[in-house]
């Protein structure tokens, strides 16, 4: 599959998740997971683990924002309403971390990069330099794969010589766009809101 094609997939579904009830997150997640089982090590350990506090903040605020029956009827409780939506919530947000597992399990970083330079490669006809964005959103996930030291934002803003670590120069290697790609585009989305009525 073309990496565009992928990125774009990947994109239609992350359009999708809000619109899904339990059984196509669950359905959906299943198939992020079996589609790249490698991907489910790298959800676990990078995203999840990572992503703990962020959930628990979001299923703290979507709980108590959420007008309804207190739970137990207890005064400093959530609502019964509160804590099924905050439930669900809490799940799009896993369900679209394993997604994004398994993108970055399907394309890795060069396939990314590919990725990104196919789609953003129609802008340059209208002046925009997409050169310089890849090259930067490269560095971007050059630095979400290595683990950073405490206070290292620290150093890069202090370092006044201008020096970077990245690379040199950067080879984007893009293929042709098949059949395939386009069927997948098309086929995607029919799939997608067959799963939202589940």
């Amino acid at each position: 599959m073309h990496p565009s094609s992928a990125l774009l997939v990947w994109l239609v579904t992350v359009l999708a998740i809000p619109f899904l009830g339990l059984k196509g997150l669950f359905l959906l997640a299943l198939l992020a997971v079996l589609g790249n089982l490698r991907s489910f090590r790298i959800f676990w350990q990078r995203y999840l683990r990572r992503a703990h506090f962020l959930l628990l903040t979001l299923w703290l605020i979507v709980a108590y924002n959420t007008p309804g029956e207190a739970w137990q009827d207890l005064m400093l409780a959530p609502t019964y309403e509160g804590i099924t939506e905050a439930n669900l919530q809490a799940l799009r947000l896993v369900v679209m971390l394993a997604c994004l597992a398994a993108l970055f399990a399907y394309l890795g970083r060069d396939g990314m990069v590919s990725a990104l330079w196919g789609l953003l490669r129609p802008l340059q006809k209208l002046g925009a330099d997409t050169a310089r964005l890849v090259v930067r959103l490269t560095l971007v996930l050059d630095n979400l794969q290595s683990p950073q030291q405490p206070g290292a934002w620290r150093q890069m803003l202090a370092a006044a010589d201008g020096s970077s670590h990245g690379p040199d120069l950067l080879h984007v290697r893009l293929p042709s766009w098949r059949l395939l790609d386009t069927l997948a585009l098309l086929v995607w989305p029919v799939l997608l809101l067959v799963i939202a009525k589940l």
